[in-house]
């Protein structure tokens, strides 16, 4: 492939793609490096991640072995994505609403089908870690124009932008991945640590630290808030002996206290989760908080009159259209979201949709048993995913569902095709 680049300068990702089809190595090579982009791309644009989707797809289908292929499909980790997508697309025969709001909502769950793909490639390929480097150091940039814009706002190309520190995308999407950086980054700086390499170290913990208090100082979800001492504790259990956990926390509940106290943005966001129960529950106005508790409570309802297959797909915003009639304020409210992955699913398809939703998260949550940066990073996404998913639909939002596709997907391939090379390595040894 680099021969080509060399004869022409200004090729075309589809020429280089389309120049390879004869070199097996330069076609694996080419879909690494579209992973790579839709990592790259992934923090700043939509429709970006959208067409180097479809270049992947392209790229990857003349390379694909029918056997192979379809016995890896065959692993409940690869099946039970496409179950979901499969569920959603039958669920539009129930459904009550539009043909265009069925079609919508299955969009929603086509991205899972990349998930049984990545693993397929990744674990042929041994280039699964440019990926990972490649999502860091974007966000790493997106970090720094983010600090550029909290002191400059005129910098955003967000025209509605009412927070600070945002570049693009909102500020939910930037928590997340923030947040999932910088929890990340905890393995590879104490492996560092561990070998001695002190500036390898020195380097991803001013990374680390930059996004921390990129957060704390400029802006953070609270959703961010939340899950991120359930991933610092899924760290210390997992890499860190009794005494080293119980020191941690006790120095980071000391710095929390320190960071309360120095950041007023910090302070604000927490106090909201009060001050929005109360002004949705005692005044009827909606807010982030009491909105939410107010969607739970609807959700409930609409899934206890189908609880078997639920309502069908897209019907989410008729029941709340329905639920609002004759209502005023935050009960008047209608969405299409209730803003918990459970609940979007269960008034879709009921029981049934939940039980094949938890059946994937825990053969995921499984998959990524054991040591190694890998297993690290798939966990992780993993947990977040599942704990930001208490407060949001974000196995169904674009930004954070391409996240857990893409981080668990690649982290996947990468610890199937190792476990294979191993069980390979076992079987010829005398």
């Amino acid at each position: 492939m680099a021969e080509v680049a060399r004869r022409e300068p200004g090729a075309s990702w589809l020429s280089v793609i389309w120049s390879a089809r004869h070199d097996p190595a330069a076609r694996i090579l080419n879909i690494d490096l579209l992973t790579v982009l839709i990592a790259i791309l992934l923090p700043w644009s939509t429709s970006g991640v959208a067409i180097a989707a479809v270049l992947w797809m392209i790229a990857l289908i003349p390379t694909i072995e029918p056997r192979p292929f379809l016995r890896s499909l065959m692993r409940p980790i690869s099946a039970l994505p496409i179950a979901i997508f499969a569920l959603a697309l039958v669920g539009t025969l129930w459904s009550d609403a539009a043909w265009g709001t069925r079609l919508h909502a299955v969009s929603q769950t086509a991205k899972l089908l990349m998930l049984p793909l990545l693993f397929y490639h990744f674990q042929r390929s041994p280039r699964g870690a440019w990926v990972f480097i490649a999502f860091l150091a974007s966000c790493t940039l997106l970090m720094a124009v983010s600090w550029a814009v909290a002191f400059e706002p005129d910098l955003t190309l967000k025209a509605d932008a009412t927070m600070r520190g945002i570049f693009v995308k909102n500020y939910i999407a930037q928590s997340h991945e923030f947040a999932l950086c910088a929890i990340a980054l905890a393995y590879p700086i104490m492996m560092a640590l561990r070998t001695g390499r002190t500036r390898l170290a020195v380097l991803l913990t001013a990374v680390a630290l930059g996004l921390l208090a990129n957060m704390m100082f400029v802006v953070v979800s609270r959703t961010a808030l939340v899950t991120m001492p359930v991933m610092l504790a899924v760290f210390a259990l997992l890499h860190l002996r009794l005494r080293t956990t119980l020191i941690a926390s006790f120095a980071a509940v000391l710095l929390a206290a320190l960071v309360w106290t120095a950041s007023p943005g910090l302070r604000a966001t927490g106090l909201k989760f009060f001050t929005d129960w109360q002004q949705t529950s005692v005044q009827n106005n909606p807010s982030g908080v009491g909105s939410r508790l107010e969607f739970w409570q609807k959700s409930l309802r609409f899934f206890a009159q189908a609880p078997a297959i639920g309502h069908g797909t897209g019907s989410t915003r008729g029941l709340f259209e329905q639920a609002a009639v004759g209502q005023i304020g935050a009960r008047a409210e209608i969405v299409a979201n209730p803003h918990n992955q459970t609940l979007n699913v269960a008034i879709q398809w009921g029981v049934l949709g939940i039980v094949v939703l938890y059946a994937m998260w825990w053969k995921h949550l499984t998959l990524f048993r054991g040591d190694g940066l890998a297993a690290w990073i798939g966990l992780l996404v993993v947990v977040q995913n599942t704990f930001t998913s208490l407060f949001n639909s974000h196995l169904f939002d674009f930004h954070e569902g391409w996240i857990y596709v893409l981080g668990v997907g690649v982290a996947g391939g990468m610890l199937l095709g190792a476990r294979r090379d191993a069980a390979t390595a076992a079987s010829h040894q005398p």
